[in-house]
């Protein structure tokens, strides 16, 4: 089921301050073309959007689109090309990150990769909490250790064991308990599920959600998985090749999305029903997405689109808001069907 607020809770969160809000961001990356000549590559090109505090915003698109650029970007882990970045109405993008690191963390993509094989779980979860100095002796920081362990659906016996001992789903857990060793109050959940098997994609999302529910957390949810991103996220953000092309709320964006892409990728979500599913059009793409070194003119989605011409090609079409909350960046959304 979607999440999505009823009219009282927007009435709130619209007077809210953000509490993550990022201003026409870009990352561009130099690559050489071996000619003593540099390209550079659009990972993120100009991208806006705001989190709202205890909000989970989604954002999904194909590999290489530019979501994990953007959470890394968000959290400084890459400095941004340009653009802004505000934590809670302060201007982050140039400021000393230390003392926001304890407030914004990442739980990583791969959880073989992400774990120092050579620590055990214990020293794992327990670094950060030495680095901020959160403890004040060796039985409080093992209790923090256990407490988060126990939050994560992980017990005591593991703290003295190694990364391979254990599944990817269990890894990924240690990963998210490392992640709340800090108590933050922003998470980059950057595909947390994608490597994990489809049994398990459903107990770690369940539990972020808990953790959310539990901690007052606020996500920034990246996948490529539709499916996955509509059932946990309030709203979703839909990127193609560094841009933003459709960001709305969750139910508007599944059963009343706009984009052509946003469409072909809704229609690709697996129906359980296998009538439903064979009366359903599937919106197949053609074509490969180009490459970020050297995107299409105007439109960067307009040598996939069927509703392309020459106005696509020349101008760029604007990110505008549609209706309330409801934004895509379209020549021609009164003809896509």
């Amino acid at each position: 089921m979607e999440k999505h607020l009823d009219d009282s809770q927007v009435d709130i969160r619209e007077n809210e301050r953000p509490l993550i809000e990022v201003k026409n961001l870009k990352q561009y990356f130099p690559v050489s073309d071996g000619f003593f000549r540099t390209k550079y590559v659009k990972a993120v090109d100009d991208v806006s959007f705001h989190i709202k505090k205890g909000e989970t915003l989604g954002l999904v698109g194909e590999s290489g689109c530019g979501k994990t650029t953007t959470g890394r970007s968000l959290l400084r882990l890459y400095e941004p090309t340009d653009g802004k970045i505000f934590y809670d109405g302060e201007d982050i993008t140039h400021a000393g990150m230390m003392s926001y690191r304890r407030k914004m963390q990442i739980v990583f993509q791969d959880p073989y990769a992400s774990l120092n094989p050579r620590m055990t779980i214990g020293d794992i979860v327990g670094e950060p909490i030495d680095i901020h100095k959160l403890v004040h002796s060796k039985k409080e920081r093992s209790e923090r250790i256990m407490e988060m362990l126990e939050r994560v659906g992980l017990n005591s016996e593991h703290a003295n064991r190694y990364p391979h001992e254990f599944s990817g789903g269990q890894r990924q857990r240690v990963g998210i308990a490392r992640a709340l060793a800090v108590d933050p109050e922003f998470i980059v959940c950057d595909e947390p599920v994608s490597a994990l098997d489809v049994s398990i994609q459903a107990q770690i999302v369940n539990m972020f959600e808990e953790l959310q529910e539990e901690m007052g957390l606020t996500y920034l949810f990246i996948a490529h998985d539709l499916s996955v991103v509509k059932h946990i996220s309030n709203r979703i953000g839909v990127m193609y090749l560094g841009k933003l092309v459709e960001l709305a709320d969750s139910y508007e964006l599944t059963f009343h999305s706009l984009h052509p892409y946003t469409r072909s990728l809704i229609s690709a979500i697996p129906v359980p029903d296998p009538k439903v599913s064979r009366q359903r059009q599937r919106i197949v793409l053609e074509g490969d997405v180009p490459s970020p070194l050297d995107p299409p003119s105007g439109c960067r989605f307009r040598t996939r689109c069927p509703y392309a011409d020459e106005l696509c090609a020349r101008e760029e079409p604007e990110f505008r808001e549609v209706s309330k909350g409801h934004f895509a960046a379209c020549h021609h959304l009164d003809r896509v069907q």
